[in-house]
């Protein structure tokens, strides 16, 4: 078994840097996919120096902004190893945990293991307590309608085999393919695990991203891929 981190990112340039070095230090992944998503800032120029620098890590431009999931659909075809994640260049979240992740999946080859920002004792540290709540939200309304148990519908971190994102196609482009990606394995009947991971949100002052608009995106989305056939 082995691992691709994709790392999308626009308009980074403060963050990508250490973002990538981080997740290039815990040798969790054999491939390292940089995707950038028509950045106009410095992004692409730190993006490629890291690719000199590290053989294992690979740069991809798109040449539309349009969003997270719009990057991984641009990859999927070129990834080789057995398992794929996930990892956002915001810092937001700790490289360290796709190592406990994927030893999870070792033992668990054929089920998708979830980082949760929620259950058990991490280092964790919310700006918006509205953002919290909109999740909670979210995943009730989520767990209502599969059945399912997930703390965490949202989480960047989710970690499953390559060869279920091949199977299946994708459609979300955005802040919504978390949803798409759960509602697509559930319906498969797999298993889904769930592992506590660090969590330091940033501000929006510091660039984050998701908005209003993400959240009402997600609510729709959550219907849309739990009924589509």
């Amino acid at each position: 078994m082995d691992l691709t981190a994709v790392v999308p990112f626009y308009n980074e340039e403060n963050y990508l840097k250490e973002s990538v070095i981080n997740l290039a230090g815990t040798k969790a992944a054999k491939f390292i996919f940089l995707v950038d998503d028509c950045s106009t800032d410095k992004s692409y120029e730190i993006a490629k120096s890291l690719s000199e620098q590290f053989e294992n890590i690979l740069l991809f431009k798109k040449n539309k902004n349009e969003g997270k999931g719009s990057c991984l659909n641009f990859v999927k075809n070129k990834i080789s190893t057995s398992h794929v994640i996930v990892h956002d260049a915001d810092l937001e979240q700790n490289p360290n945990d796709i190592l406990i992740m994927f030893k999870k999946a070792k033992s668990n080859p054929t089920s998708l293991i979830l980082g949760s920002r929620t259950i058990g004792v991490k280092k964790r540290q919310r700006k918006y307590k509205l953002l919290s709540i909109a999740n909670i939200v979210l995943c009730k309304i989520f767990n209502l309608l599969h059945s399912s148990n997930i703390s965490d519908i949202s989480s960047g971190y989710l970690l499953y085999p390559t060869n279920f994102l091949n199977s299946i196609s994708i459609e979300e482009y955005g802040f919504g393919i978390e949803v798409e990606i759960l509602s697509k394995f559930l319906k498969l009947k797999n298993n889904i695990i769930e592992i506590p991971i660090d969590y330091i949100g940033r501000q929006y002052s510091s660039g984050k991203k998701i908005k209003l608009k993400d959240g009402i995106n997600i609510f729709i989305k959550i219907f849309i891929y739990r009924f589509a056939t």
